[in-house]
This record gives C-alpha cells, structure tokens and sequence, in this order.
C-alpha cells in the first residue's frame, strides 16, 4: 500500500532543507525527475514487481491515483517536504501536472523492464 509520509524540514526564516534519508529499503540506485508535462497529459500507468519508489514534488502540482488489490487512493503532491511511497504491486498514473512542476523519483532498483507490470490490478 502507498504511504505519503512527512519528511524531515528545517529552517524558516533562512529557507528551509528538506532530508530524504533510510525511507527505501536498501540503497538509492537510481532518480530521475519528470517536468514540462502539458496539463491533462497522464504519465506512468504501470507498477512494479520489485521496485519501491519514492515521489517528491520539488516544485507545482501534480496527481497520483494508486491502485493495490482493489483499494485506489488519490494523492495531491504539493509539498517537497512531503514523499509519496509506492510498494511493489502499487499501480499508478499521474497527471494534473501544473505547469511549474517538477516531479523526483527515487528508486531502490535499476531500471529493469522486466520489473513493470501494466494491467490495473
């Protein structure tokens, strides 16, 4: 199941910084971040088998509708202090991508087309 979690935030007056650190299991082995998606265009829909991955909002708006044995759940990412987990066996699709945004992902696998599944569980 996905789990949106707060992430460790300091500062305030002088800015703040954000610590993303021992949320994946293992090692960070790849990111990559998604940004200058038009607005009503959908990314991902698909899972993985193995992968638990990490999404952070560094800047805008974005959706995440996740799906897992039956159970969706729809997330607003509007915050970089917060991370949206998603698990193996997580589908999702993203989209209401606002103009400014900018998506990171991090992942505890390389990528590996073997590891993506497609169908909507």
């Amino acid at each position: 199941m996905p789990q949106l979690i707060d992430l460790s935030t300091f500062g305030e007056d002088e800015g703040k910084l954000t610590v993303f650190e021992k949320i994946l299991p293992g090692d960070i082995k790849r990111a990559f971040y998604i940004y200058g998606v038009p607005y009503g265009q959908e990314r991902a829909k698909h899972g993985h088998f193995t992968a638990t991955n990490a999404l952070i909002i560094v800047a805008g708006s974005c959706r995440v509708q996740v799906s897992h044995s039956g159970q969706e759940d729809t997330y607003i990412l509007n915050s970089p202090s917060q991370a949206l987990i998603l698990h193996p066996g997580d589908w999702h699709i993203m989209d209401q991508f606002t103009p400014d945004a900018v998506l990171l992902v991090m992942s505890n696998q390389y990528y590996d087309k073997n590891d993506y599944f497609f169908e909507k569980p």
